[in-house]
C-alpha cells in the first residue's frame, strides 16, 4: 500500500514521543525514511510544529478530498477551456479558474493533453 494507514500514523506519533530517529521509525513501520520525513513535514501542527496522529489523518483526508478527480473531458468542459485559451490563459490559469469557480476539477495536465 502506498499511503500510510491511521495505525501507522499512531505508531509514528508514539515513536516521536519516545524520541526515535526518523530512520528507525521508517524501519519499524516498513516504509522508506523519506516517507516518514514527508509525513512529518506535511502533517504536523502548523502552530507548534508538533506531530499528532489524529491531526495528521485529518490533514491527509482533507488533501484527498480536495484533489482533482478524474473528470471526463465533456463538450461543456472543452467549450469552457476553449473560451479561456482564446483569451490567452495558460492551462495552469484555466485549471485554477475552474477550481475558484467551484466547478468540477480539471488538472492543468489534462488541459495540456487536450491542447
Amino acid at each position: 500500500m502506498k499511503h500510510l494507514t491511521v495505525e501507522q500514523r499512531y505508531e509514528i506519533w508514539a515513536m516521536i514521543l519516545q524520541e526515535w530517529k526518523q530512520k528507525d521509525i521508517a524501519l519499524a513501520i516498513g516504509k522508506d525514511k523519506s516517507v516518514v520525513s514527508r509525513e512529518l513535514k506535511l502533517n504536523c501542527d502548523n502552530r507548534n510544529r508538533e506531530y499528532r496522529a489524529d491531526l495528521a489523518q485529518r490533514k491527509y483526508e482533507r488533501r484527498q478530498k480536495n484533489k482533482c478527480k478524474n473528470l471526463r473531458f465533456t463538450e461543456e468542459v472543452k467549450q469552457y477551456v476553449d473560451g479561456y485559451l482564446v483569451k490567452d490563459f495558460s492551462p495552469e490559469q484555466i485549471a485554477g479558474r475552474i477550481a475558484l469557480e467551484g466547478r468540477e476539477c480539471v488538472s492543468h495536465e489534462r488541459i495540456y493533453q487536450y491542447v
